[in-house]
């Protein structure tokens, strides 16, 4: 259901939301055009975000199938951590500290979109919840310090008194748990959270091979890209991940992007370790090092970056 709006300011105002909002300045936004933004079904925290998660070492995990996706995390100097998928599902934000760097790992199921921030912004730490609004499929994030609503998949401030401002990326990637735990024997993983959800299942059963997006009114990607399909951004770049499958690794615009088989799909069978083999992106620039970028639907990719570069080899 689209939200109404008016017009106070010569800005939009979603007057309806004032009560569940009450802290949030919505006559500082970014957005172009409110019918943009819609429910998403659950309130303000109706998909609870976690903070500050349990760990345990990668040799006590009996839980995880070898094919699920875990979002891997190796920072510098730090213990190496993977926060399955199957919690991420559930959650889509978790707020954490790994030595000295404050993240928020994020996975939104609508879009597949699934980066890890910096959660330091302007000099302060925030910490973030999910709002239960979307905008173009895509999770609009909240900070609890300033009830500012954030765009996830391009981590930008959209309204409130952190418009304009942006989040850092980190370079972090998803893989199977049996190539995460193959390379980090010593690493963590995410603990199951005391919640009582369905861990392990996906409640998009066959999502993400539908010919149309979930609570998506734009355009369809063009040069026949279907809206469904993965595609691995970098910046404003994006490289269709069949493309990069079928050459196994391609180096362009001063990055290498490979793929290697082994990973289900989250959003395929209602069992997540069941889903079809999509693989693992990992994406590096000349010196080796891993870069930040994002696996996401190619609907998403048009939709927040509409001038953006299809690197479709032609």
């Amino acid at each position: 259901m689209f939200l109404a709006a008016t017009t106070l300011a010569g800005h939009p105002q979603p007057d309806q939301w004032r009560g569940e909002w009450p802290e949030t300045d919505f006559t500082r936004t970014t957005v172009p055009d409110w019918s943009e933004v819609i429910s998403g079904g659950p309130p303000k925290d109706g998909i609870p975000a976690l903070s500050d998660p349990d760990f345990i070492p990668v040799s006590q995990e009996t839980r995880l199938d070898a094919r699920e996706p875990v979002v891997a995390i190796e920072l510098e100097g730090q213990t190496p951590r993977a926060y399955p998928v199957r919690y991420l599902m559930w959650h889509e934000i978790v707020n954490d500290r790994i030595g000295d760097t404050p993240v928020a790992v994020t996975f939104c199921p609508l879009c597949n979109s699934g980066p890890t921030f910096d959660r330091r912004v302007n000099g302060r730490t925030l910490s973030f919840g999910v709002s239960g609004k979307l905008r173009n499929s895509d999770m609009i994030m909240y900070d609890r310090e300033t009830q500012s609503w954030w765009q996830q998949a391009v981590g930008l401030g959209i309204v409130g008194q952190m418009t304009g401002a942006e989040l850092t990326q980190l370079p972090t990637w998803m893989e199977s748990w049996a190539a995460f735990s193959a390379r980090n024997p010593q690493a963590l993983v995410m603990d199951e959270p005391s919640m009582r959800r369905a861990y392990g299942t996906n409640p998009y059963r066959g999502y993400d091979s539908n010919w149309r997006p979930f609570l998506y009114s734009g355009e369809d990607p063009p040069h026949g890209i279907p809206p469904l399909a993965r595609v691995v951004r970098v910046g404003q770049n994006a490289w269709p991940v069949q493309r990069v499958r079928e050459a196994g690794a391609i180096t362009e615009e001063d990055v290498q992007i490979t793929w290697s088989a082994g990973q289900a799909s989250a959003l395929d069978t209602a069992r997540i370790g069941d889903g079809r083999d999509v693989g693992t992106i990992r994406v590096r620039d000349a010196a080796g090092r891993d870069v930040p970028h994002d696996v996401m639907f190619a609907f998403a990719f048009h939709a927040f970056w509409p001038e953006g570069r299809w690197m479709i080899g032609r």
